[in-house]
């Protein structure tokens, strides 16, 4: 059989780090081939060496049995391979066609012939049925319509072998729906993809095989349909995992976090919370439930004092916390699992052992008279590495840069909650992590409510919401429009309502804000 790509006993390393360990991925033409395993598995750098961002060690890579070498992304794409970055590689302020042609500009006497390119791109929308305005500016579209937009970037370029990076990690069910019929519709069209997700559901819904990685080897090659989720997330982890995340029913008892009328602006000093109103008590879970943009990064920073709140009142146990200087909002009882861990919950070049002492390096038993004991430092890390399962090389002493997301993410966690807070705040806490690391974050979560803490959950994975919460609030243009429980929703639900839709057709509004 002739394979679109092979990529043939690859290794790639970095200094005596083995990410890829003679791994072997053959594509067949007209397929769309899954790739999965854990974080830190060698998913993204098999892919970078294929898209030429990386060279291997060792190995051989085929496109259409012939032997090649992909120097850079220009060698790629001119052998027909694209990449659909998960962090979207778009300029904000530039047209959807002027994002398409960067780098590879059409001209006409000496200058840029954007009418032609314009037509061009809107010809390939409406091909593959994308939709895309060829004239909209980027900041003016969707994260679903900018999805397609890196999309339409490859096709442009002839790309007839496609790399998904992690596709619907920020999309709602709509747009996840809408995703995998243009996938389908782009095999149809003769194309190949090869998709890189966490997300076990996707995989047996649109796959025709998948090849497995863990811990840089190859576990093997599956047929989609001859295989089940519990079986290939035991492929990617080696051990049984639970889905299904098991707890008792919720005891709430009094408010913890109360905020009342709140509104807070972004940068450009836009309200982008409006009139918000929220509740959460100790021992429960209040999920939050919307699509990306509608307030939630605002929400969060002006509750845990990142961000000045324009109006409103923000209460904790019944004491007015709002405005106050962050290490103030953190000692009366909030632990924070920030949504970005290298921006806000991380030094990336500190030990990860000083990293976890960030909280409290000024406070006994770590400091005394105003001096950090160092022994104790390490001491506290080390019962949380091991507590958490933080898997480094060199320990409390490994560099938090050198460590993979989820085992970054969970030294964070165990941070926050060794601090034992009365409310928890845990922002999009298992994005892009693998079924194992997301099984024991959901596990702690939930350990915390059972505590009698407050969780405050904001996530853009909405099994995830589903799963955890015992309470579902829906935001929507930053405000909170509805609150349900998991138990008497559904997924499709939930995401007419992050939509601003009643559940039957008519904008809503209301919830905890009437």
């Amino acid at each position: 059989m002739e394979y679109v790509i092979e990529m043939l006993g690859i290794r790639k390393q970095f200094g005596d780090f083995v990410a890829n360990d003679n791994i072997t991925l053959q594509l067949k033409k007209g397929e769309i081939h899954a790739l999965l395993g854990e974080n830190g598995a060698g998913k993204s750098t098999l892919m970078n060496v294929l898209f030429g961002l990386y060279q291997p060690e060792a190995g051989t890579i085929r496109v259409h049995g012939k032997d090649v070498k992909i120097t850079d992304p220009n060698v790629a794409n001119k052998l027909g391979i694209g990449m659909v970055h998960q962090h979207f590689m778009l300029v904000e302020n530039f047209t959807v066609t002027e994002n398409i042609i960067l780098g590879s500009e059409p001209t006409k006497m000496g200058t840029i012939n954007i009418k032609d390119a314009s037509k061009r791109v809107q010809e390939l929308s409406e091909k593959y049925s994308l939709n895309v305005d060829a004239n909209a500016k980027i900041e003016d579209i969707s994260v679903g319509m900018q999805q397609r937009v890196e999309i339409l970037k490859t096709l442009y370029r002839g790309a007839e072998i496609l790399i998904f990076d992690e596709p619907t990690a920020s999309l709602t069910p709509q747009e996840i729906t809408e995703l995998i019929q243009i996938m389908k519709r782009l095999i149809e069209e003769g194309k190949s993809i090869i998709l890189i997700t966490h997300k076990l559901k996707e995989i047996m819904e649109v796959s025709d095989r998948v090849t497995v990685i863990r811990k840089g080897q190859g576990i093997g090659t599956v047929i989609t349909s001859e295989t089940n989720p519990t079986e290939l997330a035991e492929l990617m982890v080696g051990r049984q995992v639970v889905f299904k995340t098991e707890k008792k029913d919720p005891n709430p008892t009094d408010t913890v976090l109360q905020i009342e009328s709140l509104t807070v602006a972004d940068n450009r000093d836009v309200d982008k919370v409006k009139g918000l109103n929220l509740t959460v008590r100790a021992g429960e879970i209040v999920g939050i439930a919307g699509i990306d943009g509608n307030g939630q990064s605002e929400l969060i920073e002006a509750i845990t004092g990142l961000r000045k709140v324009k109006s409103g009142k923000i209460s904790l146990n019944g004491k007015d916390i709002t405005g106050l200087k962050p290490r103030k909002i953190t000692e009366s009882g909030v632990g924070h699992i920030p949504q970005d861990r290298h921006k806000h919950g991380l030094v990336l070049d500190f030990p990860i052992g000083h990293n976890i002492a960030l909280q409290t390096y000024y406070k006994a038993p770590i400091s005394k008279s105003g001096v950090i004991d160092y022994k104790k430092v390490n001491e506290i890390a080390r019962k949380i590495i091991e507590e958490y399962d933080v898997r480094s090389g060199e320990g409390e002493m490994s560099i938090a840069r050198s460590l993979s997301g989820g085992n970054q993410q969970k030294a964070i966690i165990g941070r926050e909650i060794n601090r034992n807070p009365d409310l928890l705040i845990a922002a999009l806490p298992t994005r892009g992590l693998d079924v194992g690391a997301i099984e024991f974050i959901h596990k702690r979560l939930i350990e915390q409510r059972d505590k009698g803490k407050a969780v405050l959950l904001i996530s853009f994975e909405l099994d995830e919401v589903m799963n955890v919460s015992d309470r579902i609030a829906v935001i929507h243009d930053g405000t909170i429009i509805d609150t349900v429980k998991p138990q008497e929703t559904t997924e499709q639900e939930l995401g007419l309502l992050m939509a601003g839709q009643s559940l039957h057709g008519k904008e809503k509004v209301g919830g905890e804000n009437e």
